[in-house]
């Protein structure tokens, strides 16, 4: 089960860089873009805490 939900938590994060780097470029709203991409960043920060042997 803590697989599933990693892996599911690497895709959310995927998801959110690809979202912000998109909010950034096409409508210009670099603020949510920019916390978009940072939330995703504290996501993998936790994956890698919790996978670390």
């Amino acid at each position: 089960m803590s697989d599933a939900i990693l892996s599911l938590a690497v895709i959310a994060s995927a998801a959110l860089v690809w979202g912000g780097i998109r909010l950034i470029r096409a409508k210009n709203e670099t603020k949510k873009g920019w916390l978009m991409i940072t939330a995703a960043a504290v996501m993998f920060g936790n994956v890698l805490i919790v996978a670390w042997p």
